[in-house]
């Protein structure tokens, strides 16, 4: 991975800390996406003090918001001039609604819109990236939460009726779809990049920490189960470098092997409709492959 360049979100922290961390022991140039600079800085500091790697990088942006995802973007592309990994890791559980800045359900907007529209944003320098012997790769990190509940698109905002598991199950359902609409368009248009995604396990991180009511209960039971960031960032590690699965897409992963999501992933014109929607949501109309 010497030659490579890797950008992963929500890389302070969990599965994307331990992601980013894996990526620089194998001498890629990882730029870590981090909401707060402090922590963002703490953790580089610890990759490379771990990997004796320098190339690693750090950007900062607050996912919740569209701009500064596209801002995100745009620091990029004005440092990097090739990607050849994008890891889409970052994400969160919200107790109650809430509404980020541009008045999106908080859940839908970091764990869906966010790398919708940042995958997007810089999908020319993955094609221009990736060769028929070496694609560029998404990877987007899901969760066995997605089997949970189909999409709600007469309330995809949550609304009408705001429940914290299904808020979650929704987003996560999302990344499959999205992950599988993509790597159709990907193929179509002839593109050199593939898309797969996974479910890391449950991870022993902060993660669900400010949850309540019925979504806690299963994490706080399962804790003494749950297994290190580390090894929950097996698979998004394997899907981002292993040369097994070059050329592999439009696949949901469990420890590195391909597995069954929930049915309704299935639904090629409710994925269709999601794009459409999430494209409308982001400001991407008519800019999208």
């Amino acid at each position: 991975m010497q030659d490579r360049v890797c950008l992963v979100t929500g890389a302070n922290s969990g599965v994307g800390k331990a992601t980013a961390l894996g990526l620089a022991r194998l001498g890629a140039t990882v730029v870590m996406v981090c909401r707060d600079r402090a922590r963002g800085e703490a953790a580089q500091a610890d990759i490379k003090a771990q990997t004796a790697n320098p190339s690693v990088d750090l950007l900062l942006a607050d996912l919740a918001s569209l701009v500064a995802v596209r801002q995100l973007a745009s620091d990029f592309k004005s440092k990097y001039d090739r990607l050849d990994v994008l890891v889409n890791n970052a994400g969160l559980t919200s107790g109650r609604r809430r509404e980020s800045v541009d008045g999106l359900e908080l859940t839908l907007a970091v764990n869906h819109l966010a790398p919708f529209l940042l995958t997007n944003l810089l999908l020319e320098r993955l094609e221009t990236t990736g060769t028929p012997e070496r694609k560029a790769r998404v990877v987007t990190v899901s969760s066995a939460a997605q089997v949970a509940t189909p999409i709600n698109f007469g309330d995809l905002q949550l609304r009408k009726s705001y429940n914290e598991m299904w808020a979650y199950g929704q987003s996560k359902l999302a990344n499959v779809l999205f992950t599988y609409e993509l790597a159709r368009r990907l193929e179509r248009a002839g593109f050199n990049v593939t898309a797969n995604t996974l479910h890391p396990g449950l991870v022993r991180t902060n993660f669900a920490k400010n949850s309540f009511g019925v979504f806690s209960i299963p994490f706080k039971l399962t804790r003494p189960f749950h297994i290190s960031p580390e090894k929950g960032a097996v698979t998004p590690l394997y899907l981002a470098a292993s040369p097994e699965v070059e050329g592999v897409s439009g696949k949901y992963f469990v420890r590195q092997k391909p597995r069954k999501s929930a049915p309704f992933s299935y639904n090629e014109p409710a994925a269709v409709l999601l794009w459409e929607e999430s494209a409308r949501l982001t400001g991407l109309e008519g800019a999208t492959i």
